[in-house]
């Protein structure tokens, strides 16, 4: 296993993390998600263990708390080995309360945490969205308070814009306040929109980048076809929320079988391999729900892709122009950028 620091802390994740997104204790709501029983759990978690995986993730809305609960269980006997991280944001309960990154949420909400996860402190504790009826400020010093509390070590960021994480961290700054250490953010060979303008972003306040969904929602695990999409055991039959051209998708997936044979290599290692090619990539989240499925995925650390294997990746995949990105990109001052790339 490789490691890394997350941001600027001195923090050491694996560079590939597990995500507990799948476990459930009963809880169908998304049947396509929450399908992983705690046996089959227990059995995930032992063998990211014996991979050295340290960085473990979920979140209170994970099948109503279940995740939580499962993930404390099977840690239970590592908890001084390993690094947690959970959520909050969305809604947890019929209330109005009950939902948001209010001060009130917050707090409550990481004391319920803390409950179903059976530790004494969360290591990094992540807004899972934006809440635009919450001020700003109010957030970030609830998440200073928590910090202060020694219920939470550091905390991050998933599904912010840009520019919210820039006024976040200047806030942060400027008031003495528990700073973000990273963002939790889709990226993957089919969403690379954090390249515009969240990377740079991170890049300037030292911030580091957690990956959600590698393989976007398993389709990158090149077990898909045009055929069998929507069948109903399949993830995308009731969870197709990643907004991607399919055809494009599976051409993607053929130029990638190409790339994995030479490897002697499976698409989903390709495709992970091409994150951790990636110098703004601190950790990848795995979601596998079965053993071998978690085993293959596990084997893309020792898979380093060439040069030429991830600039043909990326030029299978460019990023579509948009304002004012292109126009900053194609009005560079071309004798200054020459004179510096030299």
């Amino acid at each position: 296993m490789q490691y890394r620091t997350l941001g600027e802390t001195g923090l050491a994740v694996s560079r590939l993390a597990f995500g507990a997104m799948t476990f459930t204790a009963g809880d169908r709501s998304i049947g396509s998600i929450y399908k992983t029983e705690a046996g089959v759990a227990d059995q995930l978690i032992g063998k990211a263990l014996e991979a050295g995986v340290n960085f473990f993730d979920t979140s209170d809305a994970y099948a109503s708390g279940q995740s939580e609960r499962i993930l404390g269980a099977a840690l239970k006997g590592r908890r001084n080995d390993v690094v947690i991280a959970t959520k909050v944001g969305f809604r947890t309960g019929a209330a109005l309360t009950q939902a948001g990154l209010s001060r009130r949420h917050i707090i409550w909400s990481v004391e319920e945490s803390l409950k179903r996860l059976g530790t004494e402190w969360i290591d990094v504790y992540i807004v899972h969205k934006e809440d635009p009826y919450t001020p700003l400020e109010e957030t970030l010093s609830a998440l200073d308070a928590v910090v202060r509390s020694g219920k939470v070590r550091y905390i991050g960021f998933s599904n912010w814009s840009a520019w919210k994480v820039a006024a976040a961290m200047e806030i942060q700054k400027a008031s003495g306040l528990a700073r973000f250490t990273h963002g939790q953010m889709h990226y993957s060979l089919l969403g690379r929109d954090v390249e515009r303008d969240v990377i740079p972003m991170m890049r300037r306040y030292g911030l580091g980048l957690t990956v959600w969904s590698p393989l976007a929602s398993g389709f990158l695990s090149g077990k898909y076809t045009r055929e069998n999409l929507a069948d109903p055991d399949n993830r995308y039959s009731g969870f197709d929320i990643l907004p991607f051209d399919k055809e494009h998708g599976f051409q993607l997936v053929e130029a990638m079988k190409a790339i994995a044979d030479a490897h002697r290599a499976s698409v989903a290692q390709v495709a992970i391999a091409w994150l951790l090619a990636k110098e703004a990539v601190t950790s990848v989240l795995l979601g596998a729900s079965k053993p071998h499925q978690l085993a293959d995925n596990l084997g893309a650390v020792d898979l380093v892709l060439s040069d030429a294997n991830v600039a043909a990746l990326d030029a299978a995949t460019p990023l579509s122009p948009v304002y004012p990105n292109w126009f900053i990109d194609n009005l560079a001052d071309e004798p200054m950028k020459t004179a510096l790339e030299k």
